[in-house]
């Protein structure tokens, strides 16, 4: 199972998230080793204040091209390990969110 999955309303997201990651960027999909995937997302933010959350929101929300309201952290606010909710379409979501995950993958040379 992917780090996605339908909701009421739109999708919700896992997130393994790096706070001072150097840059704002969102890394792929991670398997845990617990067998969860996740998806990863580094920002240049720091973890103080709600700055590193409020970044990822906006990552994201212009990454798959919805307003930054539509994205919300539901659980895990002062984890690296979040659960994010995005309102709107969830097919049309989720085709979002597989085309950017497919523009990051490696390709073999």
């Amino acid at each position: 199972m992917g780090p996605w999955r339908p909701a009421a309303g739109g999708l919700t997201v896992a997130l393994r998230v790096t706070p001072r990651g150097g840059r704002d960027a969102i890394d792929g999909i991670e398997t845990l080793s617990d067998g969860r995937s996740v998806l990863k997302v580094r920002v240049r933010a720091v973890a103080d204040g709600g700055e590193a959350n409020r970044a990822v929101t906006e990552l994201l929300a212009k990454a798959i091209g919805v307003t930054k309201k539509a994205v919300r952290i539901t659980s895990g606010t002062t984890s690296r390990l979040k659960q994010v909710a995005i309102d709107g379409d969830a097919a049309k979501l989720d085709q979002a969110l597989r085309d950017l995950i497919a523009a990051h993958k490696p390709t073999d040379k």
